[in-house]
């Protein structure tokens, strides 16, 4: 495959330092990329955009990164260029600023006030995570827990969505 059928982008996984990567330039990889169907999220003004699974939150995915001071990104998603109508690659100055953007990895707490991001390393965020699911797997009946759908089988370091 030629490289005009191909994109660099940042790839941005929760847990995870972000990594550029160089994907085909098709529908399937970038669904590949993200688990599932895609959705992009236009809230910069220089031709770069956030593509993330569409239904990441609805399926309860891992909370990744904050999107602006509005929204959280849910699960695995990228961040591309923008052209004409298409995704493109990333120049090296965009890829440099969503790198620092979005650079360390982000543990959610709850509050009353809703949730809080927190940054973190890889590390820590694997600490976090792993006490979280082990309360949360003390708090539910086995059967609930293998099936994943009782609320007490979830991190309590995440709020309810109540289907939002």
């Amino acid at each position: 495959m030629s490289n005009e059928n191909k994109i660099r982008v940042l790839y941005v996984q929760p847990g995870k330092y972000p990594e550029e990567r160089v994907i085909e330039h098709t529908l399937a990889a970038m669904q590949a990329l993200v688990g599932g169907d895609i959705e992009a999220v236009y809230p910069w003004e220089d031709n770069a955009c956030v593509v993330c699974n569409d239904e990441g939150k609805l399926k309860h995915k891992p909370l990744n990164r904050p999107l602006e001071d509005y929204d959280v990104l849910s699960g695995d998603f990228f961040v591309c260029g923008l052209g004409k109508g298409d995704f493109t690659s990333l120049t090296d100055e965009q890829m440099k600023r969503y790198e620092q953007l979005y650079h360390d990895p982000v543990v959610f707490v709850l509050s009353r006030m809703g949730i809080i991001p927190m940054k973190a390393t890889p590390e820590q965020y694997t600490r976090v995570m792993k006490d979280a699911y082990a309360n949360a797997a003390g708090n539910c009946p086995s059967k609930a827990q293998a099936a994943g759908s009782d609320p007490r089988c979830r991190p309590q370091i995440f709020p309810e969505r109540n289907g939002k």
